[in-house]
């Protein structure tokens, strides 16, 4: 299993044990310039699984908020996180759970997509410094995501708790290796329907 660098907060999140996967699909999170894009969409190809990027699923007011510097309101998150959540719950009620990237930052915003799904969902939080990830913020061309928005969502993380499945990963290795880290960490599985 490939060690982790993760936040001082959220370490004793729990780990799905093996063979285990009783959650309705997996969520790679983290703030903006972690790799929650590339490193979902690794993921679900090294799972054999379908990738949603939840960026996708935003309302057109939400982008042109963000776009314009402007942090969301969890108003303006709400009906979003209920896009993603019928996602997960689509996925894993036709057998096919996927994996989606989704910022995921609060607890709340993790709770609404669990309830959302109808179950238990696996969390990879990608954790990075700021410097990194403001570096990779400003090597981004046509994202919607301002360098600006960076320390508001810093400051509206919070980390994964005890209670909740899945684990911390740091963003400094390559993304393949990340993938591969989050793959063998969730045991091979993307999740499942209860019963299936």
């Amino acid at each position: 299993m490939a060690a982790t660098t993760a936040p001082t907060t959220g370490l004793g999140a729990r780990v799905p044990g093996a063979g285990e996967a009783p959650w309705r699909g997996t969520v790679v999170m983290g703030v903006a310039g972690c790799g929650k894009s590339t490193v979902g969409g690794l993921l679900a190809a090294r799972l054999g699984v379908r990738f949603v990027d939840a960026d996708d699923l935003h309302p057109a007011h939400n982008v042109a908020t963000m776009a314009a510097g402007t942090p969301l309101t969890d108003a303006d998150r709400l009906p979003w996180l209920a896009r993603v959540a019928d996602v997960l719950s689509q996925g894993a009620d036709a057998g096919e759970p996927v994996v989606v990237a989704c910022s995921a930052l609060r607890r709340a915003y993790r709770d609404a997509l669990r309830a959302g799904a109808g179950g238990d969902v696996a969390f990879v939080h990608l954790h990075g410094d700021r410097a990194l990830l403001a570096e990779r913020i400003a090597a981004r061309a046509d994202h919607f995501m301002p360098p600006a928005l960076l320390d508001s969502q810093l400051a509206t993380l919070e980390p994964l708790e005890a209670d909740e499945t899945g684990f911390v990963l740091d963003v400094a290795r390559p993304p393949g290796r990340t993938a591969v880290a989050a793959a063998d960490r969730l045991g091979g599985h993307p999740g499942t329907a209860p019963g299936a």
